[in-house]
């Protein structure tokens, strides 16, 4: 372990907060883990978690038996602090930096000369150098590298995550990890840093390129996954199986076409190209018609549910509108997690919900609803789910892979994903 970083403070114990904070105390450095959720903060002090990810409730009870893993509502002082916290939208997809300025102002009372502080948020170009530009009106007393260069006092640096949720601890330690500083010295500062337990190799850039590295990483794929959706819709309207169709042409040896889905969702895929679009609205055409093409999706799966309502309903003329419930399989953003962000499983069951449906939400990974849904939602075990009339597969779940022999035979079923093996 490096020698100067005996105590690290992060910020922001959600997704990826809480699995960086377990792995660094696994590997044996005393981390203090801050969250303004005093629930989330109470959970971890018991060694217990608040988000499912395979094996992070096992290491979380462990690293905070060991004394290793602390929580608390507060920042303290600290050799280096991570700030990974939310970056959501403002009005016309602008990002609001609102929570890594809230961030930056409740540590910087605690900097001293030699700290490093990480942006491990998802974040447009430029808010690294934002970031650095509010702890230096907080803290005037100190140097920081838009002011010093390689003489600052403190140290500063974008290092974001490439991470898959349900495989978060085994990737926060094989993939290479980007690191870019604000200056050299802060690279390689967040890079001995993250030496304690990156396996991966450590590639030092600057910021702004390190900013831009994650957001087109996650563009790239959301094309990709444009692709395979706007496929699907065509292959509805030809009537040909979007599904073998794809296997298919997946056989050419230069060609690999992602599953479509019923959207994009989580904080990465769905919100990362909006920040690319934001800052170049005029070069960013294609990034900006994927965006469009995967986030019309849902309200078409949606038309294809009221297609087989009314089918349904021809079918059985003494039932009326009211009478018509619909099973979603799924509200998570993709399979076996509990994340609900951006998900548009999610959207679909709350816009079918305010057309007046009985919805019956099946989603294995949660214990209770989201407030955003109305209340003629209702969550129920997938061995319910005989109750509905119209089955609507959302989300590829293991649990539903188990049944899918089963869903086949259903008479109104739509899938939107692949359960087929």
């Amino acid at each position: 372990m490096s020698n100067s970083f005996k105590h690290i403070c992060v910020i922001g114990l959600g997704y990826i907060g809480l699995p960086t904070a377990a792995t660094f105390a696994a590997h044996g450095v005393r981390v203090t883990g801050v969250d303004v959720n005093q629930h989330a903060v109470d959970m971890i002090n018991q060694g217990k978690v608040h988000i499912v990810e395979p094996d992070l409730d096992a290491l979380v009870r462990d690293v905070v038996a060991q004394g290793k893993l602390s929580a608390q509502l507060a920042p303290t002082e600290a050799d280096a602090y991570i700030v990974a916290v939310p970056t959501p939208f403002k009005d016309d997809y602008q990002p609001d930096l609102k929570y890594i300025e809230s961030a930056a102002k409740a540590l910087a009372p605690f900097l001293k000369p030699g700290n490093l502080v990480i942006l491990e948020s998802t974040s447009p170009v430029e808010a690294t150098e934002q970031m650095s530009a509010w702890l230096s009106e907080a803290r005037p007393d100190l140097s920081f590298p838009q002011q010093k260069g390689e003489d600052a006092d403190i140290l500063v640096a974008h290092c974001p995550e490439r991470v898959l949720p349900g495989k978060v601890l085994q990737e926060l330690i094989s993939n290479d990890r980007i690191i870019g500083g604000m200056t050299p010295r802060c690279s390689k500062a967040a890079c001995d840093l993250y030496k304690i337990f990156v396996k991966g190799a450590c590639i030092e850039t600057n910021a702004r390129t390190a900013e831009m590295c994650k957001l087109t990483e996650n563009s790239f794929r959301d094309v990709n996954i444009a692709f395979a959706n706007e496929l699907s819709v065509i292959c509805d309207k030809l009537d040909i199986n979007v599904w073998e169709l794809i296997s298919l042409a997946n056989r050419h040896p230069r060609v690999n076409i992602l599953q479509p889905g019923p959207g994009v969702g989580g904080h990465c895929i769905a919100v990362d190209p909006w920040f690319i679009v934001a800052k170049t609205p005029e070069q960013a055409r294609l990034i900006r018609t994927a965006r469009e093409v995967n986030d019309a999706k849902p309200e078409w799966v949606i038309d294809q549910v009221k297609i087989k309502i009314a089918e349904f309903l021809q079918a059985n003329p003494e039932k009326t509108i009211k009478d018509v419930t619909v099973a979603c399989y799924g509200l998570a953003f993709k399979p076996d997690i509990d994340d609900l962000r951006e998900s548009p499983a999610l959207e679909i069951t709350k816009k079918l919900a305010e057309q007046g449906l009985n919805i019956l939400a099946i989603e294995p990974n949660i214990c209770e609803l989201p407030k955003s849904l109305p209340a003629n939602v209702k969550l129920i075990n997938v061995t319910e789910n005989g109750l509905a009339d119209i089955h609507l597969i959302l989300v590829a779940h293991k649990e539903f892979h188990c049944i899918s022999e089963d869903l086949q035979k259903k008479e109104y079923l739509l899938a939107s994903v692949n359960l087929k093996k």
